[in-house]
């Protein structure tokens, strides 16, 4: 018995410096030191042994029991450092390499066009204003010459708003177009007068690859004695030869607008074909990207100003077609969706 203590010992040893984690640590103490282990079995049997052996045998047991017990407990020791070790080399930093260079932020290419334009604008003279973007309907509407029953009021169909108890009478919108600045302007100044007003205006669309029901919306004007359409025509394609390149031709036909006699519709020859028709321009030649005109009598004389002495022109445009046309893209919703893949590639 005495020697099969013994060789217990020495495989029980032998086996432990074998093992290299926790989990088999365990198992090793349940097959050498647990209840049914040989060991414990072999202090069972001492009762069996003659007096003068039990003695003998049951401290060379006991020494063993001691010896496994403690090599094991620093056999555990020592792999709990080697893992401690091993996780600390897998997570360990260098301070000698260079650091990781951070990711600098960048305009919106929305935010892009609308500084290139206004820019080409205050080159020119003109003032930047703001102004709210939830209006009263007598500044969206009624002071443009778009009473309530005008038509007109179909195309600007928008989202109406509770208005705040105690202000004056009327309703309140999210504004439609950023013209209402216009009024709020000619109001606070006397000509001469030239501002552009960029900012975010609303209508209730559907949404589609051209259309949204939030967008952005520059508005430009102009009010000073005896200015005529050719001074719009001269402003807007210098405008065009500033954003698109001095090389662009630039065509006015008639259109309609209510707050503007007469109106125009402002387009440039497509860039793509140069004018010889194709996808882009739709076999025209030429890319619509902008609604100007001279501003109305009645919108002058609404806010105090003579028409016989003043006459002015207003135009506007929005920054997301501008930004399609120099940029080729087809569909507004990306400019939305917040995808980096899509935004990075405006990187200045």
């Amino acid at each position: 018995m005495i020697e099969q203590l013994e060789e217990l010992r020495a495989r029980a040893l032998e086996e432990l410096g074998r093992i290299e984690d926790l989990a088999r640590i365990e198992e090793w103490r349940v097959s050498y030191l647990g209840k049914k282990s040989e060991l414990n079995q072999i202090l069972r049997g001492l009762g069996t042994l003659a007096p003068s052996d039990r003695r003998a045998v049951g401290q060379i047991a006991n020494d063993v029991k001691s010896v496994l017990e403690g090599e094991s407990t620093a056999r555990r020791v020592q792999i709990e450092k080697m893992l401690r070790q091993a996780e600390i080399a897998r997570e360990r930093v260098d301070v000698t390499l260079p650091g990781r260079p951070t990711r600098l932020g960048q305009w919106h290419p929305l935010t892009a066009v609308t500084r290139e334009i206004v820019s080409a604008f205050r080159a020119m003279g003109y003032d930047i204003v703001e102004g709210p973007e939830v209006e009263w309907e007598t500044y969206n509407f009624e002071l443009l010459n778009i009473p309530a029953e005008h038509p007109a009021r179909d195309v600007w169909d928008t989202f109406y708003v509770q208005a705040p108890d105690g202000l004056p009478g009327g309703k309140m919108l999210l504004r439609t177009h950023t013209s209402p600045m216009q009024v709020r302007v000619m109001q606070n100044r006397k000509p001469p007068l030239r501002v552009v007003v960029p900012g975010r205006a609303y209508r209730y669309e559907a949404t589609d690859a051209t259309h949204e029901s939030e967008f952005y919306q520059i508005e430009g004007l102009a009010v000073d004695e005896h200015l005529t359409f050719a001074d719009l025509k001269g402003t807007l394609t210098a405008f065009a030869h500033a954003i698109f390149g001095p090389e662009r031709r630039t065509r006015f036909r008639v259109d309609f607008f209510p707050f503007v006699e007469p109106g125009a519709e402002m387009a440039i020859d497509c860039h793509v074909c140069r004018g010889a028709g194709c996808r882009l321009c739709k076999n025209s030649g030429w890319i619509e990207i902008m609604g100007a005109g001279m501003v109305h009598p009645r919108v002058l004389e609404g806010v105090g100003y003579d028409s016989s002495q003043y006459s002015g022109f207003a135009f506007g445009m929005g920054p997301e077609r501008v930004a399609m046309l120099k940029y080729g893209i087809d569909d507004i919703r990306l400019f939305k969706t917040n995808d980096l893949r899509f935004l990075r590639q405006f990187a200045l």
